[in-house]
């Protein structure tokens, strides 16, 4: 008799296991699917603020021009410089040491 409430509290103890992974994986969904939301919404925002910046780059000259001298400074990245038409920074040569003899 005793061997066969073992048997339903390892089934029952199994079961909850199972039950825990269940719902660790739910949670898992639901904060994949919050950290989606919540990129998509920061990328919205980025371009439609950027769209606005662009705008008023093309109404104003002294606008553009103070944009433009933020963004020399800003961007590092080739390809992203590209795209506002940048010069390519330099690359900073590694500096040699001297070994003391």
């Amino acid at each position: 008799m005793a061997a066969g409430i073992e048997d339903k509290i390892k089934a029952l103890e199994e079961k909850l296991k199972q039950a825990k992974a269940q719902k660790a994986k739910i949670e898992a969904r639901k904060k994949a699917i919050e950290a989606k939301v919540q990129r998509s919404q920061d990328t919205r925002r980025k371009v439609l603020a950027g769209a606005m910046v662009l705008e008023m780059m093309e109404r104003d000259e002294a606008t553009r021009q103070r944009f433009m001298e933020r963004l020399d400074k800003y961007l590092t990245r080739a390809d992203d410089r590209a795209l506002f038409d940048l010069q390519v920074m330099p690359t900073e040569s590694p500096k040699k040491e001297i070994a003391e003899g």
